[in-house]
């Protein structure tokens, strides 16, 4: 198009790559825009209508979107206020994400949780993230009493029977076991309320402790409790291509 923009020069703006890296990239192959393969230096495109992937992950090109990793401290609330006073994620995006009051926090974690929560203002992308029928995977380290038996992750990916339906993990895994306590991975994509706690519970083993590290490519790695960081392209490619976006 003739009044678009250059596509070496959106991928400079979006700081993907220099302009001249970035026309390496366009004529190696490794760019699409709308679904198709572009190799041609000269291509123009509409920055406000066209889709931009480079090497299959999406391109964010508006610059007022946000995307935020967050761990929740254990005793705050998934919620952005709170009318009982009680200390919630909204009072940390407040005081250190300026201009930013429209944000959504994808999934929720109960007060007793801690972990990864993600904070974006792109409210098509917090929908599929959170829809059920795009099965994000989401891990969890829990901390429970006892020896776990080694038929337990079977058990749990065939499947229990909750009070709301059947119920199962994608993968199990013990991490440690110590002082009469072990340490489990467990991975699903489901979203009802509790669902991990309620699982191991109906399993024999209530949960102790437990932290939510990863939703789908978004890991929490060392982040702190209470600190906020801004996720990277990659991630935020990864997770445009986990929901089809």
């Amino acid at each position: 198009m003739a009044d678009g923009v250059r596509l070496q020069k959106l991928l400079s703006q979006a700081g993907i790559a220099s302009r001249r890296v970035a026309e390496q990239m366009i004529a190696d192959g490794r760019v699409e825009v709308d679904g198709q393969l572009v190799t041609e230096l000269g291509s123009r495109v509409d920055p406000d209508a066209s889709v931009i992937r480079v090497d299959g992950a999406r391109v964010v090109l508006d610059d007022s979107l946000v995307y935020l990793a967050l761990n929740k401290p254990r005793g705050m609330h998934s919620t952005m206020s709170d009318d009982r006073g009680r200390p919630c994620i909204g009072d940390l995006v407040e005081h250190r994400v300026r201009g930013n009051k429209n944000l959504f926090h994808v999934g929720r974690l109960d007060a007793d949780t801690e972990g990864l929560l993600l904070l974006t203002n792109d409210g098509e992308l917090a929908h599929r993230l959170m829809h059920p029928s795009y099965e994000v995977p989401k891990t969890y380290l829990a901390t429970v009493a006892g020896t776990v038996p080694r038929g337990l992750g079977k058990k749990l990916r065939a499947g229990i029977e909750l009070d709301d339906g059947r119920a199962s993990v994608d993968d199990f895994a013990v991490v440690d076991a110590v002082s009469g306590k072990t340490l489990v991975r467990v991975t699903l994509h489901e979203g009802r309320k509790r669902i991990v706690r309620r699982l191991l519970a109906a399993a024999g083993f209530p949960v102790q402790a437990l932290v939510r590290t990863d939703i789908g490519p978004v890991s929490l790695g060392n982040q702190r409790p209470g600190s906020i960081r801004a996720l990277g392209r990659n991630e935020i490619g990864e997770l445009y291509k986990a929901v089809g976006l």
